[in-house]
């Protein structure tokens, strides 16, 4: 018979997350060989290893990859448990695993997670910031409980809701020549030298969009960070499509102008993605209620 300890579910998911037993065991204030024995007896009880090892990194394996949702589901029942049947109810505690991408991670934070910070401060938010792809992609192997992207994702396993709408700007440094140029037209482009986003990220995929409406011109750089792209066009390398949101103090202090255009459609939505498969403990249910984004 199985007597498989809570201890032994939280290693398991705390080295599924962080990649080592060394590290888990920081995360859990345990010793190492502690850790190690934890995940040795979880393995032998199930008669099977969970990962693989690599390189020194422990990856999961295919049975580890289908019990780690398993497993967090577990523990937050084993919690959900121990509130509930505190007189008080309880407060809300434990941690939360949320993704953003750049947009949302760099400029809308506040929006993203103040109010449920302020309501439940005995929750830990860990927040990892990537692009739309990394995101989903985390979302998919169950190290996210829940992402915010600004780009479109389809997957089956991923339901996607709605949170904000948001808008892009062709911006230029102030002395460029479109920048200059009342009465935009589309061809007024042609040639233009554009910063864009790596390919994975959302704004890359609206800057696309946007060329493709546009005569032919050249990418002179590709940058992995928005606040890189709006320096790179301040000093005068090239236009880019920018969150508008990311732009304001730029715009206001004369150091960038958004062009008008429009003839471009420069609309997106940022959506949040919940795992369909994923167990929805109080946690999860208080901070996706306390977004709006009840069903």
């Amino acid at each position: 018979m199985n007597n498989i300890s809570p201890r032994q579910l939280k290693v398991f998911v705390q080295i599924a997350l962080l990649g080592s037993v060394r590290a888990a065991a920081g995360r859990l204030y345990l010793t190492q060989p502690a850790a190690s024995m934890a995940l040795a007896e979880l393995e032998r009880q199930l008669d099977a290893p969970l990962f693989a090892r690599e390189r020194g990194r422990l990856r999961l394996n295919p049975r580890g990859r289908e019990l780690l949702p398993l497993a967090q589901e577990l523990l937050e029942r084993h919690a959900e448990f121990g509130r509930r049947g505190r007189e008080d109810g309880g407060a809300l505690s434990g941690e939360l695993r949320i993704g953003a991408s750049n947009t949302v991670g760099n400029y809308r934070v506040g929006e993203l997670l103040g109010a449920f910070v302020r309501a439940q401060p005995q929750v830990a938010i860990r927040l990892r910031v990537a692009n739309t792809d990394a995101i989903a992609a985390a979302m998919l192997d169950h190290s996210l409980d829940l992402g915010c992207v600004e780009g479109p994702v389809t997957h089956p396993q991923l339901e996607v809701r709605p949170w904000r709408d948001d808008l892009l700007v062709v911006c230029a440094p102030p002395d460029h020549a479109l920048a200059r140029r009342r009465g935009l037209k589309p061809a007024d482009f042609a040639g233009a030298r554009w910063v864009m986003r790596e390919p994975g990220s959302a704004t890359r995929a609206t800057s696309e969009r946007v060329l493709s409406q546009l005569p032919p011109g050249d990418t002179v750089l590709e940058l992995d960070q928005i606040e890189a792209i709006k320096q790179a066009v301040i000093a005068g390398l090239g236009i880019a499509c920018l969150p508008q949101v990311a732009v304001t103090d730029a715009l206001a202090t004369g150091r960038l102008k958004a062009l008008k255009t429009p003839f471009l459609d420069l609309r997106r939505k940022l959506s949040m993605l919940v795992h369909r498969q994923k167990y929805r403990g109080a946690l999860l249910d208080a901070f996706i209620a306390q977004a709006g984004l009840e069903r």
